[in-house]
């Protein structure tokens, strides 16, 4: 298996972990899990164009560089990337977050999302 199969498969899991997580009510956990979910598909899709970064912030913005304003993908899922960034780090280090069920069901609806069309774009492409 090839490492972007790989992560894809990871990011797949996690998603998958997130959805378990928030019908436990474990809220902070599932959006730790979703954001991963979204950070491995932007690694590959990066990958995939020949680029590598060691900081989480390198790999959002040189997604919104190379995918969202190049119009290769919806702008939206580089403001999931953001937007997952920032409830992570909540979810992570605050101890009251006050993410809610609808909240990180909706980041959950997006990651799918951006998970179905890096595929279909990295298809499209070639490079799976």
């Amino acid at each position: 298996m090839t490492e972007r199969r790989g992560l894809i498969l990871k990011a797949e899991k996690f998603l998958s972990s997130a959805r378990l997580l928030v019908e436990s009510g474990d809220f902070d956990s599932a959006v730790s899990r979703a954001y991963y979910a979204a950070f491995y598909i932007a690694e590959v899709l990066l990958d995939a164009r020949g680029f590598s970064f060691s900081s989480h912030k390198s790999v959002i913005s040189a997604y919104g560089q190379e995918f969202s304003k190049k119009g290769l993908l919806d702008s939206r899922f580089h403001r999931l990337l953001i937007t997952a960034f920032e409830k992570r780090q909540q979810a992570d280090y605050l101890v009251n977050t006050g993410l809610d069920r609808e909240e990180v069901e909706a980041l959950l609806s997006e990651t799918e999302a951006f998970i179905q069309a890096a595929k279909k774009w990295l298809i499209k492409e070639k490079f799976l």
